[in-house]
């Protein structure tokens, strides 16, 4: 691990009149890895392993249309569906220059990458999953309500499901399943949910849920692209998350054996408690590649 704190850079990159925010450091023509963050996070979830890979890396983290500090166009205009989240990052890595490069995905950022991949997998050199999730059995109980909503998108469910756009939530999220919670910094929750509470974003939020089934559609899209093109799989997974369980990470092995799985006795936010780890990890599965990654 390098000693001396790197410079994470932060820009905007305009997408078709979308600002899109992102973190990047690293040398320009090094080897890229592309940072896809989840719910209700952004890029600010990756603040502490970037520094930690930026020596050997061009690491490159975007806040998704709707998060962070990229902008957040109006829902009547601008269609909050897991296509078209995928389409503008994938205009996203053509206009700042990322041909080929590495996935880190995390949670929303797993269907988002994985479409990017199963569209164009002469790009992708590795994927590295942190609960990203491709696989059915992976979906905790904790699904139940949005899984109901699904089946039922009436006012009445709709309305339930705003209880996961509440702090108590938000921290629920950061801390269940963690050892010492005092290994957690509040302002990662803390911003979450201040950008969750700006006006218009409930509904931003609820219409995401909503879409998350044409996620589960394409599994067997995504496994397929796992089993034919065999891209190295490193699954780094907080094994007491409350939304995506274990066997969601053991599952890669089904249709890719050569997959690298690794769990941490912590929660969904993995990176909060166990950032270098899973750094030390990322950096040997990715030398040991024979991708173009090393």
């Amino acid at each position: 691990m390098q000693t001396n704190t790197p410079i994470i850079i932060c820009k905007y990159q305009n997408i078709d009149g979308l600002n899109i925010f992102y973190r990047e450091a690293g040398p320009k023509d090094a080897p890229a890895i592309m940072l896809l963050h989840g719910f209700p996070t952004s890029s600010h979830m990756y603040r502490n392993l970037i520094p930690l890979l930026s020596d050997r890396y061009r690491l490159v983290a975007p806040d998704l249309p709707g998060f962070g500090f990229s902008d957040v166009p109006d829902r009547t205009h601008f269609a909050y569906t897991f296509d078209h989240l995928s389409e503008v990052i994938d205009r996203f890595t053509l206009a700042i220059g990322l041909d080929r490069y590495a996935l880190y995905v995390f949670d929303y950022g797993a269907p988002i990458g994985f479409r990017l991949a199963s569209a164009h997998p002469e790009r992708i050199t590795a994927l590295i999953s942190q609960n990203g999730n491709a696989y059915e059995e992976g979906l905790s109980e904790g699904w139940k309500p949005i899984q109901r909503y699904w089946k039922d998108p009436t006012p009445e469910n709709r309305m339930v499901l705003r209880d996961f756009l509440k702090l108590d939530t938000t921290k629920f999220q950061y801390t269940h399943g963690v050892a010492d919670t005092t290994l957690v910094a509040p302002e990662g929750y803390m911003l979450d949910q201040a950008l969750l509470d700006r006006s218009g974003n409930d509904e931003i939020q609820l219409d995401l849920f909503l879409d998350y089934q044409n996620n589960l559609a394409l599994y067997p899209k995504f496994q397929e692209y796992f089993r034919t093109y065999r891209p190295p799989i490193l699954a780094v997974w907080g094994k007491n998350d409350p939304f995506f369980l274990p066997a969601g990470a053991e599952a890669f092995k089904r249709d890719n054996p050569a997959a690298d799985v690794h769990f941490y006795d912590t929660g969904h936010f993995a990176l909060e408690t166990h950032v270098q780890e899973i750094a030390a990890r990322i950096r040997d599965f990715l030398i040991t590649q024979d991708n173009g990654v090393k």
